[in-house]
């Protein structure tokens, strides 16, 4: 049997993998609201945690295995990486700043935040789930980067914004900023 996608424009290969992103979410979504239903709140993000702590790295290596990066590439590495994340499909997301040793990256519309608001509901609190997760995918891109939270849910955050993280690039030597 053929690939189907072998015969695909750019265009329809867009369309398939924005839709695998939006599928992939939904299932992280539909996963977390069976295990709160069952377990409550703080089990679910307790568990989603986890999960992100093993997802993260994965999605970090595969990228860079497709994009031909070996870890220690720094903050160019990581900014690249980034913007390959199964998110990048789904949310505006961007670096407000960047230097050979820092980077700030900047959720501006997230599409389970987007949902929440229209449907009434308070942010969904990510921001442990977060740092586990943004922590992890830096660390593997260059296990130099230091990862901090700048703002993200439960936290107060303007409208234009949903969650901003730092990315330092750490010295090994000295464990300061390099």
């Amino acid at each position: 049997m053929s690939d189907p996608f072998d015969s695909m424009s750019a265009e329809e290969l867009r369309g398939w993998l924005s839709d695998a992103a939006k599928l992939w979410l939904a299932h992280d979504g539909l996963w977390f609201q069976a295990v709160e239903n069952d377990a409550g709140l703080a089990k679910a993000i307790a568990a989603d945690t986890e999960a992100w702590r093993r997802f993260s790295p994965l999605e970090a290596k595969r990228i860079m295995q497709r994009l031909g990066l070996e870890p220690g590439g720094g903050i160019p590495a990581l900014v690249r990486c980034l913007q390959y994340r199964l998110y990048a499909r789904l949310n505006r997301q961007r670096v407000v700043e960047q230097s050979d040793t820092r980077c700030v990256f900047r959720m501006e519309a997230c599409r389970v935040q987007d949902a929440r608001k229209r449907k009434g509901l308070q942010d969904f609190p990510c921001k442990d789930v977060g740092l586990v997760e943004y922590t992890t995918f830096a660390a593997t891109v260059d296990p130099r980067l230091r990862t901090r939270c700048l703002g993200c849910p439960p936290d107060p955050h303007p409208d234009a914004w949903y969650c901003t993280w730092e990315f330092t690039l750490m010295d090994e030597e000295a464990g300061a900023p390099g």
